[in-house]
């Protein structure tokens, strides 16, 4: 991955507070042309620097009332990549991680209600090839959620 540079961390810090924020107003609070920010910000897509942009929703409000985190053992862990397109089909799993430690997978999942839950768990998760298995931690409050802190004097 290339190197981002402090003009480069400037305009990602004003960004990940505000992604909907004008360029022209970006440009305006660096000192530079609204070009500059807008070849910037596409040289940061283009290398992977910025990995994509939109509004978060609420997932309460889709009647999602349940957050949970599920570690998975493997029968091996070279299976993980099996298990992920398995997973991939389950569209409450928001988020897939191969981990070190107790689990070879941590999954983020959402459901609407405990009965949702179980039948994520037993009818879906549980019946993979491979899992051998799972333990469920229900999220009682989610109390920090942010993106890593940019420094733009860090170079």
């Amino acid at each position: 991955m290339e190197k981002v540079d402090k003009l480069d961390k400037k305009i990602l810090g004003i960004l990940s507070t505000n992604a909907r924020m004008p360029f022209k107003d970006v440009a305006a609070e660096c000192g530079v042309s609204r070009a500059a920010v807008h070849q910037r910000v596409q040289h940061l897509i283009d290398n992977g620097v910025i990995t994509g942009s939109g509004f978060y929703v609420n997932p309460k409000s889709l009647g999602y009332t349940t957050c949970t985190y599920v570690g998975i053992n493997l029968e091996r862990g070279s299976m993980y990549k099996e298990v992920v397109s398995r997973l991939l089909c389950i569209p409450e799993i928001v988020e897939c991680h191969f981990t070190t430690g107790s689990y070879t997978m941590l999954l983020k999942l959402y459901a609407r209600d405990n009965e949702q839950l179980m039948d994520l768990l037993n009818n879906k998760l549980q019946t993979i090839p491979g899992v051998v298995s799972t333990e469920t931690l229900i999220s009682l409050e989610q109390s920090i959620k942010r993106e890593i802190t940019i420094q733009p004097d860090e170079v």
